[in-house]
Protein backbone atom coordinates (compact mmCIF):
# COMPACT_ATOMS: atom_id res chain seq x y z
CA UNK A 1 0.00 0.00 0.00
CA UNK A 2 1.44 3.11 -1.29
CA UNK A 3 1.81 5.67 1.53
CA UNK A 4 -1.34 8.24 0.85
CA UNK A 5 -3.51 5.69 0.20
CA UNK A 6 -5.37 6.60 3.44
CA UNK A 7 -5.73 10.30 3.73
CA UNK A 8 -5.15 11.98 7.00
CA UNK A 9 -4.32 15.72 7.63
CA UNK A 10 -2.81 17.80 10.61
CA UNK A 11 -6.75 18.48 11.67
CA UNK A 12 -8.04 16.83 14.35
CA UNK A 13 -10.25 14.11 13.17
CA UNK A 14 -13.24 14.98 15.68
CA UNK A 15 -13.46 19.05 15.20
CA UNK A 16 -15.75 19.03 18.48
CA UNK A 17 -13.21 17.64 20.36
CA UNK A 18 -10.47 20.31 19.89
CA UNK A 19 -8.97 23.00 22.39
CA UNK A 20 -10.42 26.39 21.74
CA UNK A 21 -7.11 28.06 22.72
CA UNK A 22 -4.91 26.16 20.52
CA UNK A 23 -7.99 26.47 17.38
CA UNK A 24 -7.51 30.03 17.81
CA UNK A 25 -3.87 30.20 17.64
CA UNK A 26 -4.01 27.90 14.78
CA UNK A 27 -6.66 30.60 12.95
CA UNK A 28 -4.23 33.63 13.51
CA UNK A 29 -1.70 31.51 12.43
CA UNK A 30 -4.01 30.71 9.16
CA UNK A 31 -4.34 34.74 8.87
CA UNK A 32 -0.80 35.16 8.47
CA UNK A 33 -0.53 32.14 6.11
CA UNK A 34 -2.81 33.85 3.77
CA UNK A 35 -1.20 36.91 4.08
CA UNK A 36 2.27 35.61 3.30
CA UNK A 37 1.46 33.65 0.56
CA UNK A 38 -0.65 36.30 -1.23
CA UNK A 39 -4.04 35.27 -1.02
CA UNK A 40 -5.39 37.97 1.00
CA UNK A 41 -4.02 41.69 1.76
CA UNK A 42 -5.71 44.15 3.51
CA UNK A 43 -8.75 42.42 2.31
CA UNK A 44 -9.74 39.01 2.51
CA UNK A 45 -10.92 36.66 5.62
CA UNK A 46 -10.88 33.25 7.16
CA UNK A 47 -13.17 31.60 9.64
CA UNK A 48 -13.83 28.63 11.55
CA UNK A 49 -16.46 27.31 13.54
CA UNK A 50 -16.53 27.04 17.06
CA UNK A 51 -15.42 23.23 18.65
CA UNK A 52 -18.36 21.91 20.87
CA UNK A 53 -20.40 24.53 19.40
CA UNK A 54 -21.81 24.39 16.14
CA UNK A 55 -24.22 27.13 16.07
CA UNK A 56 -21.34 29.67 16.62
CA UNK A 57 -18.01 30.67 14.58
CA UNK A 58 -14.69 32.68 14.98
CA UNK A 59 -13.19 35.04 12.80
CA UNK A 60 -11.00 38.21 13.26
CA UNK A 61 -12.39 41.64 13.89
CA UNK A 62 -11.75 44.31 11.32
CA UNK A 63 -8.47 44.63 10.40
CA UNK A 64 -5.98 43.00 8.17
CA UNK A 65 -5.34 39.40 8.13
CA UNK A 66 -1.40 39.70 8.48
CA UNK A 67 -1.89 41.69 11.54
CA UNK A 68 -4.18 39.67 14.11
CA UNK A 69 -2.28 38.94 17.31
CA UNK A 70 -4.08 37.56 20.09
CA UNK A 71 -7.39 35.82 20.43
CA UNK A 72 -8.77 39.75 21.77
CA UNK A 73 -9.15 40.38 17.86
CA UNK A 74 -11.26 37.25 17.70
CA UNK A 75 -15.11 37.53 17.80
CA UNK A 76 -17.59 34.67 18.16
CA UNK A 77 -20.49 34.76 15.85
CA UNK A 78 -24.30 32.80 15.84
CA UNK A 79 -23.96 30.80 12.54
CA UNK A 80 -27.96 31.36 11.96
CA UNK A 81 -27.37 35.34 11.50
CA UNK A 82 -23.93 36.61 11.96
CA UNK A 83 -24.47 38.64 14.38
CA UNK A 84 -21.91 38.89 17.14
CA UNK A 85 -22.71 36.37 20.30
CA UNK A 86 -21.44 38.90 22.63
CA UNK A 87 -23.40 42.92 22.36
CA UNK A 88 -19.47 44.36 23.19
CA UNK A 89 -17.93 42.90 20.16
CA UNK A 90 -15.88 45.12 18.15
CA UNK A 91 -16.49 46.56 14.86
CA UNK A 92 -16.38 42.97 12.50
CA UNK A 93 -15.92 42.42 8.37
CA UNK A 94 -18.98 43.25 6.43
CA UNK A 95 -18.94 40.03 4.56
CA UNK A 96 -19.02 37.66 7.67
CA UNK A 97 -22.57 36.40 6.04
CA UNK A 98 -20.21 34.37 2.82
CA UNK A 99 -18.86 32.08 6.10
CA UNK A 100 -22.47 32.21 8.49
CA UNK A 101 -24.02 31.04 5.50
CA UNK A 102 -21.37 28.31 4.00
CA UNK A 103 -21.92 26.96 8.34
CA UNK A 104 -25.36 27.34 8.24
CA UNK A 105 -25.89 25.20 4.82
CA UNK A 106 -23.27 22.61 5.08
CA UNK A 107 -22.55 21.02 8.77
CA UNK A 108 -19.16 19.41 7.73
CA UNK A 109 -17.76 22.59 6.69
CA UNK A 110 -15.49 24.06 9.12
CA UNK A 111 -13.32 26.51 7.97
CA UNK A 112 -14.07 29.40 5.03
CA UNK A 113 -11.82 31.10 3.48
CA UNK A 114 -12.89 34.12 1.14
CA UNK A 115 -9.88 35.83 -1.26
CA UNK A 116 -9.29 38.68 -3.90
CA UNK A 117 -5.72 37.14 -4.92
CA UNK A 118 -5.26 38.89 -8.13
CA UNK A 119 -3.87 36.08 -10.01
CA UNK A 120 -7.53 34.76 -10.32
CA UNK A 121 -8.92 37.70 -10.68
CA UNK A 122 -8.75 37.87 -14.64
CA UNK A 123 -11.16 34.48 -13.74
CA UNK A 124 -13.89 36.11 -12.15
CA UNK A 125 -13.84 39.29 -15.11
CA UNK A 126 -12.63 37.66 -18.19
CA UNK A 127 -15.31 34.60 -18.25
CA UNK A 128 -12.61 32.03 -19.34
CA UNK A 129 -12.88 29.12 -16.85
CA UNK A 130 -10.97 28.29 -14.59
CA UNK A 131 -9.36 24.86 -14.72
CA UNK A 132 -7.48 22.01 -13.19
CA UNK A 133 -4.27 22.51 -14.87
CA UNK A 134 -1.62 20.85 -12.25
CA UNK A 135 -1.99 17.73 -9.91
CA UNK A 136 -2.01 20.45 -7.26
CA UNK A 137 -5.05 21.84 -7.82
CA UNK A 138 -7.23 18.79 -8.74
CA UNK A 139 -9.92 20.21 -5.68
CA UNK A 140 -11.09 22.26 -8.50
CA UNK A 141 -12.87 19.62 -10.54
CA UNK A 142 -13.94 19.71 -13.71
CA UNK A 143 -16.19 22.67 -13.29
CA UNK A 144 -15.53 25.71 -11.04
CA UNK A 145 -18.67 27.68 -10.50
CA UNK A 146 -19.66 31.79 -10.74
CA UNK A 147 -21.82 33.37 -8.38
CA UNK A 148 -22.92 36.68 -9.85
CA UNK A 149 -24.07 39.71 -7.73
CA UNK A 150 -24.84 41.65 -10.21
CA UNK A 151 -28.38 39.61 -10.72
CA UNK A 152 -29.46 39.38 -7.43
CA UNK A 153 -29.61 43.58 -6.77
CA UNK A 154 -32.93 45.69 -6.03
CA UNK A 155 -33.21 48.87 -7.04
CA UNK A 156 -32.73 49.80 -2.89
CA UNK A 157 -29.14 47.40 -2.60
CA UNK A 158 -26.09 49.01 -2.62
CA UNK A 159 -24.20 47.33 -5.79
CA UNK A 160 -20.78 47.52 -3.78
CA UNK A 161 -20.40 43.73 -5.31
CA UNK A 162 -19.88 42.62 -1.71
CA UNK A 163 -21.67 40.01 0.81
CA UNK A 164 -22.94 42.35 2.92
CA UNK A 165 -26.43 39.68 4.44
CA UNK A 166 -28.47 36.46 4.51
CA UNK A 167 -30.20 36.72 1.33
CA UNK A 168 -26.93 37.55 -0.71
CA UNK A 169 -24.82 34.81 1.82
CA UNK A 170 -26.91 31.84 1.27
CA UNK A 171 -27.62 32.60 -2.19
CA UNK A 172 -23.71 32.11 -2.81
CA UNK A 173 -23.76 29.24 -0.73
CA UNK A 174 -25.92 27.40 -3.14
CA UNK A 175 -23.52 27.55 -5.71
CA UNK A 176 -21.33 24.91 -3.97
CA UNK A 177 -24.13 22.79 -4.20
CA UNK A 178 -24.25 20.77 -7.76
CA UNK A 179 -28.24 21.14 -7.34
CA UNK A 180 -29.24 24.25 -5.55
CA UNK A 181 -31.99 22.43 -3.58
CA UNK A 182 -29.43 20.20 -2.40
CA UNK A 183 -29.25 19.52 1.57
CA UNK A 184 -26.58 17.14 1.83
CA UNK A 185 -24.11 18.70 4.67
CA UNK A 186 -20.78 18.45 2.22
CA UNK A 187 -20.50 20.83 -0.48
CA UNK A 188 -19.93 19.38 -3.95
CA UNK A 189 -17.69 21.84 -5.00
CA UNK A 190 -14.55 23.52 -3.46
CA UNK A 191 -14.26 26.10 -5.08
CA UNK A 192 -16.81 29.43 -6.06
CA UNK A 193 -15.58 32.07 -8.26
CA UNK A 194 -17.38 35.83 -7.61
CA UNK A 195 -17.88 37.36 -10.14
CA UNK A 196 -15.97 40.97 -10.49
CA UNK A 197 -14.76 40.15 -7.26
CA UNK A 198 -12.65 37.11 -6.32
CA UNK A 199 -13.50 33.38 -4.90
CA UNK A 200 -14.54 31.69 -1.62
CA UNK A 201 -13.44 28.13 -0.96
CA UNK A 202 -13.84 26.01 2.47
CA UNK A 203 -12.62 22.77 4.14
CA UNK A 204 -13.39 20.52 6.93
CA UNK A 205 -10.38 21.69 8.76
CA UNK A 206 -8.21 24.84 8.60
CA UNK A 207 -5.18 22.95 6.55
CA UNK A 208 -7.47 22.06 3.89
CA UNK A 209 -9.18 25.58 3.48
CA UNK A 210 -5.84 27.19 3.48
CA UNK A 211 -4.67 24.38 0.98
CA UNK A 212 -7.38 24.75 -1.30
CA UNK A 213 -7.12 28.77 -1.08
CA UNK A 214 -3.19 28.76 -1.81
CA UNK A 215 -3.15 26.43 -4.70
CA UNK A 216 -6.55 27.85 -6.28
CA UNK A 217 -4.43 30.91 -6.54
CA UNK A 218 -1.46 29.30 -7.84
CA UNK A 219 -3.52 27.10 -10.75
CA UNK A 220 -4.56 30.39 -11.87
CA UNK A 221 -1.38 31.70 -12.51
CA UNK A 222 -0.38 28.44 -14.04
CA UNK A 223 -3.20 28.33 -16.26
CA UNK A 224 -2.70 32.13 -17.53
CA UNK A 225 0.68 31.64 -18.37
CA UNK A 226 0.15 28.53 -20.01
CA UNK A 227 -2.29 30.33 -22.31
CA UNK A 228 -0.25 32.88 -22.99
CA UNK A 229 2.77 31.11 -24.05
CA UNK A 230 0.79 29.16 -26.16
CA UNK A 231 -0.67 32.36 -28.05
CA UNK A 232 2.92 33.47 -28.32
CA UNK A 233 4.11 30.71 -29.57
CA UNK A 234 6.07 30.90 -33.00
CA UNK A 235 4.53 30.66 -36.65
CA UNK A 236 5.77 27.23 -37.75
CA UNK A 237 6.49 25.79 -34.39
CA UNK A 238 3.88 22.99 -33.32
CA UNK A 239 2.70 22.35 -29.95
CA UNK A 240 4.02 18.82 -28.55
CA UNK A 241 0.79 18.24 -26.78
CA UNK A 242 -2.75 19.73 -26.01
CA UNK A 243 -3.96 22.30 -24.22
CA UNK A 244 -6.16 20.42 -21.71
CA UNK A 245 -7.19 20.59 -17.92
CA UNK A 246 -7.32 17.33 -15.71
CA UNK A 247 -10.00 14.36 -16.72
CA UNK A 248 -12.53 13.98 -13.45
CA UNK A 249 -10.66 10.08 -12.98
CA UNK A 250 -7.31 12.47 -12.68
CA UNK A 251 -9.03 15.49 -10.32
CA UNK A 252 -10.08 12.59 -7.91
CA UNK A 253 -6.82 10.82 -7.95
CA UNK A 254 -5.33 14.27 -7.23
CA UNK A 255 -7.87 15.18 -4.21
CA UNK A 256 -7.05 11.94 -2.42
CA UNK A 257 -3.04 12.60 -2.86
CA UNK A 258 -3.50 16.38 -1.92
CA UNK A 259 -5.27 15.36 1.21
CA UNK A 260 -3.04 13.10 2.15
CA UNK A 261 0.28 15.52 2.39
CA UNK A 262 -1.50 18.58 3.10
CA UNK A 263 -0.10 18.63 6.78
CA UNK A 264 4.01 18.98 5.28
CA UNK A 265 3.24 22.24 3.61
CA UNK A 266 0.92 23.68 6.64
CA UNK A 267 4.08 22.86 8.64
CA UNK A 268 6.39 24.94 6.25
CA UNK A 269 4.11 27.90 5.84
CA UNK A 270 3.48 27.90 9.65
CA UNK A 271 7.32 28.10 10.25
CA UNK A 272 7.50 30.15 8.18
CA UNK A 273 5.09 32.95 9.33
CA UNK A 274 6.94 32.25 13.03
CA UNK A 275 10.19 33.38 11.47
CA UNK A 276 8.97 36.44 10.05
CA UNK A 277 9.07 39.76 12.41
CA UNK A 278 6.18 41.13 11.14
CA UNK A 279 3.47 37.95 12.54
CA UNK A 280 2.74 37.98 16.00
CA UNK A 281 1.22 35.44 17.38
CA UNK A 282 0.26 35.48 21.23
CA UNK A 283 -2.82 32.74 20.73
Amino acid sequence: MDWYSQPSTSGTADWNTQNIAGLKRKLITANHILHQQGVVDAYGHISVRCPGTPDRYLMCGYMAPGIVTSSDDLIEYWVRDSLPVSPDAKKGYSERFIHGEMFKRFPDVNCVVHSHAEAVLPYVTSGVPLMPVFHMAGFLGIDVPVFDIGILYSSSDQEDLLVRDSRLGSALASKFATTPSDTASSPDHSVVLMRRHGYTTHGRDIETAVYRAIYTKVNAGVQTNAMMLRSAMPSGMTPKFDFEPLTDDMCKGCIKMNEGTQDKPWKLWAAEVEKSSLYINRG
